[in-house]
């Protein structure tokens, strides 16, 4: 659903963006990885990135990486890297511990 530019775009006007991150909270495991999953997606989009950031998907994407499934490590590491595009998100993924678990996954 989210593989195009306008969809993407669509999706985010929709205010989607931070009922998605409520998710990677408080959300069932299988529920965690699909949002990790579409959250990277819709990071595709450059508009897309600050709104994804702005709604605090950075902590609970690096918690994921620490104790989710291998499926959530994957989608969030995925995420990651595509908000990480964004130079001033490098700090606040940096900030937020995120190199540790990331370094673990490579193990």
């Amino acid at each position: 659903l989210a593989s195009t530019d306008d969809t993407q775009v669509a999706i985010a006007k929709a205010g989607a963006i931070p009922p998605l991150v409520a998710v990677l909270t408080s959300g069932a495991a299988v529920a965690k990885e699909k949002t990790a999953g579409v959250l990277g997606n819709l990071a595709a989009n450059a508009a897309n990135k600050a709104a994804i950031v702005n709604a605090g998907a950075i902590p609970p994407l690096v918690e994921l990486l620490a104790s989710g499934t291998i499926f959530a490590k994957e989608g969030a590491a995925a995420a990651l890297r595509k908000l990480a595009v964004n130079s001033d998100n490098q700090a606040v993924i940096a900030d937020a511990a995120a190199i540790p678990p990331l370094v673990e996954l490579l193990a």
